[in-house]
């Protein structure tokens, strides 16, 4: 089944550590809006470039929407209805579907939130990246920790699959202060976690702050003990970690997510928005101006060396695998990598029926690994 990615690239400020294609110019927001909808609408009729890569398979069934930014909870259910209306129009939403939607604590409220549960949105993703405000402000967030358990507080009278972003590698973040944050959430009753690492991107401030301060943040290692003892937490409070950065409640993995790391096919709406369908992965211009004439900032068709690349990298990122007999049919038998046996006799990986799996406990050393398999 296709999975659908809608991206709105607004935001009412920048966070200190994005380099994502989000923008505070919100005077452009109806122009946009207006291109992203005749982008659906215009879907596989050879009116876009990109159309003939479409139109070779039928993706028209789907049971996964991911609405995504930015932040789209700036917008109210209006807004949102009409990329809905327009999805529906176009596609077969299969009936056991997932809709999800990103917002920030500080953009919602409790009117907004019944909006977006009446639209048949079942999913919330919510940024809550810390419960310190000291942290919070540093990383340039607009909500207070507050802010933020209120908010979680609302929707879970509404909606009972809602996911917490949080970060690790904050300033002075210590493992027992994660685990107090993460604890804060999941008593309020949130059935999924996201814990990424701060990432340090060029041309953001937190670089220019880094540099500035080299020891400000936390180092890896110190990174790497407060994401263990965050997953350990978890683990105890029966969250499966099904990908590295990952933690559900059995039954509320992200269904659209899980498209990205088995490899399934997905189309990208919007400004710098990606798509992939059988080997082919585009994405559309990151500017505005790019966008709005159908220009393409990417359009690859992967060899049989990047397939296998992308099939380890995803597969054993998370708790799905890698399909042995697959890597066969593109001509590579891993098994000829003096690596892969190295790594089964030590139990860093193992086999289960042709498929094999990444301990978790080696997730912090993923790439190491990958990278060895590909020889």
């Amino acid at each position: 089944m296709n999975g659908i990615y809608v991206h709105i690239p607004f935001c009412e400020r920048k966070c200190n550590y994005c380099a994502f294609s989000s923008f505070t110019n919100l005077e452009e927001k109806d122009r946009y809006f207006k291109a992203l909808i005749r982008e659906i609408k215009d879907f596989d009729e050879g009116k876009l470039p990109k159309n003939e890569i479409f139109e070779k398979d039928d993706l028209h069934k789907i049971d996964t929407i991911y609405i995504g930014g930015g932040t789209p909870s700036l917008f109210d259910s209006g807004n949102i209805e009409k990329i809905l209306d327009a999805i529906k129009e176009k596609f077969d939403l299969q009936k056991d579907n997932e809709i999800t939607i990103e917002c920030n604590p500080n953009s919602l409220d409790e009117d907004k939130i019944k909006g977006y549960r009446a639209l048949g949105i079942n999913r919330l993703s919510i940024g809550v990246q810390s419960l310190q405000d000291s942290q919070l402000s540093f990383i340039g967030r607009l909500h207070s920790a507050e802010q933020a358990l209120n908010a979680i507080e609302i929707s879970h009278k509404h909606f009972d699959n809602i996911s917490c972003d949080f970060l690790i590698g904050l300033p002075r973040q210590e493992p027992e202060e994660f685990i107090f944050d993460l604890k804060k959430v999941v008593d309020i009753g949130v059935k999924h976690i996201s814990a990424y690492m701060l990432q340090v991107e060029d041309k953001t401030p937190l670089a220019d702050m880094a540099r500035k301060s080299p020891f400000i943040l936390p180092d890896d290692d110190q990174s790497a003990e407060i994401y263990q003892k965050g997953a350990s937490f978890l683990q105890k409070r029966g969250f499966l970690q099904y990908e590295i950065s990952n933690f559900a409640i059995k039954g509320y993995e992200s269904k659209h997510n899980l498209k990205y790391w088995r490899g399934d096919n997905y189309i990208g709406f919007g400004l710098s928005a990606h798509s992939y369908v059988n080997g082919v992965r585009l994405a559309n211009a990151n500017n505005f101006k790019d966008y709005y004439s159908h220009k393409l900032a990417l359009k690859e068709v992967l060899d049989k060396r990047q397939l296998i690349e992308e099939r380890l990298m995803l597969g054993l990122r998370c708790n799905l695998g890698v399909d042995l007999k697959y890597l066969e049919k593109l001509g590579y038998f891993i098994e000829n990598n003096e690596n892969y046996t190295n790594f089964l006799e030590k139990k860093i990986i193992f086999n289960e029926n042709d498929r094999i799996f990444l301990n978790p406990k080696y997730y912090g050393v993923s790439n190491y690994v990958i990278v060895s398999l590909l020889g």
